[in-house]
């Protein structure tokens, strides 16, 4: 058996000691985490330095350029193994929160499981159905008063109908007629109007049109020359 297995083995087999808590267990995992952040960084810093005096050394000493450049692979190889352990520390923390997470909703619903029980205990399936008919009952009861309460009662307004509308007509014909006489009528003009040209009513007043011009010219040249062929008629006997 190796001495890492002997070591968690030996650890283990103290009954005296108790187990950590969850929450105990997930702080101790995030301290751990922080821890190896804080390492990842300064081998980081260390790795850049390391690499930097192999530039500065360079060929004129080579050996010390090898030893910056060895002593950067083992930096870059403990940056690897913490990334490894980063990894499996995330792992198990995830792991370990959801199997609180677990416990706590197995908790819960074992507890909501035993309060059911005993709000049950106290019921009594003869006495709900009871119950609910009472309700039902009562719900009918208050119905039929509101519907009795709803219903129209008559306090003497039994009145004739046509009465009231002969009524009103009067008294609309009263406001009507107070209307009427508000209303100012306008004042009959004391001068005459003038007067003006008889003409049939609808008919504007007929202008000549410019054909009628014409035929009218025409014909009066027609009778001119039947004038003047008289004349020459006259005088050629």
């Amino acid at each position: 058996m190796s001495k890492l297995g002997k070591f968690f083995k030996g650890g283990g087999s103290s009954k005296s000691r108790a187990a950590p808590s969850p929450q105990e267990a997930l702080a101790r995992l995030r301290e751990t985490e922080e821890m190896l952040g804080k390492k990842q960084e300064y081998l980081e810093n260390r790795i850049q330095r390391e690499l930097s005096l192999a530039k500065k050394h360079g060929t004129r000493n080579k050996r010390a350029a090898l030893q910056a450049l060895k002593r950067k692979k083992r930096y870059e190889k403990q940056l690897t193994q913490i990334d490894g352990t980063l990894s499996t520390i995330e792992f198990q923390r995830e792991a370990l929160e959801n199997s609180h997470t677990n416990t706590e909703v197995l908790r819960n619903m074992g507890l909501a499981a035993k309060a059911m029980k005993a709000v049950h205990e106290n019921m009594d399936v003869n006495k709900i159905d009871d119950l609910m008919q009472e309700i039902t009952e009562q719900q009918d009861i208050a119905q039929e008063i509101s519907e009795a309460f709803s219903q129209r009662v008559g306090f003497g307004d039994d009145f004739d109908e046509d009465e009231l509308m002969a009524e009103l007509e009067e008294l609309e014909q009263e406001e009507l007629n107070k209307k009427m006489t508000n209303i100012r009528l306008p004042s009959v003009p004391s001068s005459s109007l003038p007067a003006q040209p008889d003409r049939v009513p609808g008919r504007m007043p007929s202008v000549p049109s410019s054909a009628h011009r014409a035929r009218a010219a025409s014909s009066r040249r027609a009778e001119e020359e039947d004038d003047d062929i008289k004349q020459l008629a006259a005088w050629a006997t």
